[in-house]
């Protein structure tokens, strides 16, 4: 058996045997304008006040696309069909991936935006979006949507 030097590798290694990456699922939903949403997230939340895409955690029985359309019914109440997303970027944070964001894109929603969560919203270009204080994966998945 060979050897692995890095000890940080081997300790993921070891937790790898019992996975705790976590799925999260972002849309990148854009108007008629090309311009994208973004939300800011909540004081009291994991990156409070910084902007981002919507979306949120998938929960184990669910499918992506489905986990997004709800995250989205909740946090905007607006209703996406999942036939509609389309798989776009992937990100992940830390070092071995911890949590791992799938972005969809989509230009068609039905209803109208309204924040659930009582969060700030809005839509801007990608240069306006680059001037954001933008939540670490989305700033990175945000500057390369824009190439």
């Amino acid at each position: 058996m060979a050897t692995i030097p890095n000890e940080r590798l081997r300790e993921a290694l070891q937790v790898e045997k019992n996975p705790t990456w976590m799925p999260v699922v972002a849309l990148a939903l854009r108007d008629q304008s090309g311009r994208l949403l973004l939300q800011k997230r909540p004081p009291h939340k994991h990156h409070g006040g910084l902007w981002e895409l919507p979306g949120g955690k998938v929960e184990s029985d669910e499918f992506p696309r489905l986990a997004l359309t709800r995250e989205i019914a909740e946090e905007l109440a607006i209703t996406i069909d999942p036939a509609s997303l389309t798989p776009g970027l992937l990100a992940d944070e830390g070092e071995f991936g911890a949590t791992v964001l799938f972005v969809y894109d989509c230009s068609r929603w039905s209803g109208e935006i309204r924040p659930l969560e009582h969060q700030e919203w809005g839509w801007f270009t990608f240069a306006e979006a680059g001037e954001l204080p933008l939540a670490p994966m989305d700033r990175d998945l945000i500057k390369r949507m824009a190439q």
